[in-house]
């Protein structure tokens, strides 16, 4: 008989599961004559009916066997049956020689314990990152305005993807880079200057009335340049601090300057042999590390271009320790991402360290009507009012609700409503609805048992398995989140484990009658209070990550 055992909390119980059935398949193989493959595929199948798991490896090795598919998952059946693997209640073969495993209630149990005892600090954290450093770059939108709805998209997902790679043993800071020098800056100033005095804005200058509230604000003798720079990050602040981002570092880009990093640069660029003059300018040998062409570094007037002070701020990073380097841009810049990556490997870095994402944009509605004008900025539809129309929790869910690298669109009237229709109100109410849960054992004189004293045993109805179910995939959601940089993969899990419990919420009763008027026992009652516990830990773990309230009443 093949035994299972629970392991430390820090191996998950489905990846105790799932190394112990590979072994069974592995030694059911090898009693029928046939050598396992170094690697055993075991996947979920998509519909449960199909069981917990399923493997092809008959499928991968019939042909090595000299055997139909079919008929040796029948043997491998047959084998798996007789060893009496542990949890296994029943296998079948499936299709053209799949062997699908149907677990006994008892595996999503363990599940159930696992979650419990680790708690929302321990459950399902796999360390991916064993303390790598981390720089996740992100917004760094031109400090000369608001931020704009479309840039709280990169926001929530810069901010949940540091949330996510801490989770999974990683060192991950923020940080927002001031493109604080150049045109631009000159036309921010040129434009607050000529509004202060009642002129007209400049031709290729800024416009909106938030530059003429500013302008109205700035003093008569102020530096506009200076003073609306400050104006701009007071915003920036403000506004991302509404939308629970908070940033480890502020760059400046003017701080490359002042310290000739930007000098500096260039010269170690050229002590490697990465560059050349021709034409009066200074190229970088771009193409020599897999660009289409080579690039201009320093202009002939002697001015850089925008590359040279970019690889100089991502030095910079490397001089600060950083392992790893994250980039989140919008997908206007895909053809700037060879570049930077040349750069990087130019200083003598493996290019791969650094990671360019590219993000689409967001089209906002409001009623199914399309939003194109501020009703502040004149030109633009900034986050702090969508912040403050659906509120911090709306915004940063429906922004993480799709992957960053596919356009949204997005209803500010579905983002506010107090409906299931609501994604981020779906999943809240799950949680909110634990802690009435909570709430209703207390006034009713019923106090959760230990654990280690609860059989959980009863809890074998359908929709108390689904919870389990859900719960039990959330350490591979969270490893192949965090691997592939897709937060919006948690909250596909957070929504389908809400929908599970509300699922159990509706069907099983825990204190009480249950729906067909029967008394519900004690020790139901005590293991599904353990149910509504773990889902509880699954749920706030999610919900953190996401940075997203996990609030207590709705």
């Amino acid at each position: 008989m093949v035994l299972l055992w629970i392991a430390r909390w820090r191996v998950a119980w489905s990846t105790v599961i799932q190394d112990a059935l590979r072994a069974a398949i592995g030694q059911a193989l090898a009693s029928l004559g046939i050598e396992p493959p170094a690697a055993i595929a075991l996947e979920r199948p998509a519909r449960k009916e199909h069981g917990d798991w399923s493997t092809n490896v008959a499928l991968a090795t019939a042909k090595r066997a000299g055997r139909n598919p079919r008929e040796l998952a029948g043997a491998l059946v047959g084998s798996l049956e007789a060893a009496q693997v542990s949890h296994v209640s029943r296998l079948e073969v499936a299709g053209a020689g799949f062997v699908n495993f149907h677990l006994a209630p008892t595996w999503l149990h363990a599940t159930l314990s696992e979650a419990a005892a680790g708690g929302v600090q321990s459950f399902a954290r796999p360390d991916i990152g064993k303390g790598q450093r981390v720089n996740v770059e992100f917004v760094s939108a031109n400090p000369t305005g608001p931020l704009h709805a479309g840039g709280g998209r990169w926001a929530a997902y810069g901010d949940a993807l540091v949330n996510l790679l801490q989770h999974c043993g990683y060192r991950a800071d923020r940080e927002y880079y001031l493109n604080d020098r150049g045109v631009q800056m000159r036309l921010f100033g040129e434009s607050l200057s000529a509004l202060k005095a009642g002129m007209a804005v400049p031709e290729d200058g800024y416009k909106g009335q938030y530059l003429e509230e500013w302008a109205a604000e700035m003093p008569a003798d102020a530096d506009a340049v200076e003073w609306g720079y400050e104006r701009v990050k007071k915003d920036l602040r403000q506004t991302l601090d509404a939308a629970g981002v908070h940033f480890d570092t502020w760059f400046s880009e003017r701080s490359l300057v002042a310290d000739g990093a930007i000098d500096a640069t260039l010269a170690d660029l050229a002590s490697r042999g990465a560059t050349y003059e021709a034409d009066g300018a200074v190229w970088l040998r771009s193409s020599d590390y897999g660009d289409d062409k080579d690039r201009v570094l320093v202009k002939s007037d002697g001015e850089p271009t925008y590359l040279l002070p970019d690889i100089a701020y991502h030095r910079n990073k490397f001089e600060r320790g950083y392992e790893k380097l994250i980039d989140i841009w919008g997908a206007d810049h895909h053809g700037y991402v060879t570049r930077l990556k040349a750069g990087v490997a130019a200083l003598g870095h493996d290019s791969s360290v650094l990671e360019l994402i590219l993000g689409q944009l967001v089209t906002l509605k409001r009623d199914g009507e399309e939003i194109k004008l501020s009703k502040r900025a004149g030109t633009i539809v900034t986050l702090s009012e969508v912040v403050e129309e659906t509120g911090i929790d709306a915004t940063r869910l429906t922004f993480l609700l799709q992957s960053l690298d596919t356009r949204q669109t997005v209803d500010l009237a579905v983002m506010a409503s107090q409906a299931m229709e609501n994604p981020v109100f779906y999943v809240q109410y799950a949680h909110a609805r634990i802690a009435s849960l909570a709430r209703q054992a207390l006034a009713n004189g019923v106090t959760r048992l230990p654990l280690a004293e609860v059989d959980l045993s009863p809890l074998t109805h359908e929709r108390e398995l689904d919870v389990l179910r859900v719960l039990s995939e959330l350490e591979e959601v969270l490893t192949l989140a965090c691997n592939e940089r897709a937060p919006h993969k948690v909250t596909s899990w957070v929504r389908a484990l809400a929908g599970a419990f509300h699922g159990f919420y509706h069907d099983c009763r825990i204190m009480g009658n249950d729906r067909d008027g029967r008394p519900v026992d004690v020790g139901t009652t005590q293991a599904r209070l353990w149910l509504v516990e773990s889902a509880r830990v699954g749920l706030r773990i999610g919900l953190g990550i996401l940075g997203v309230g996990a609030p207590e009443s709705m």
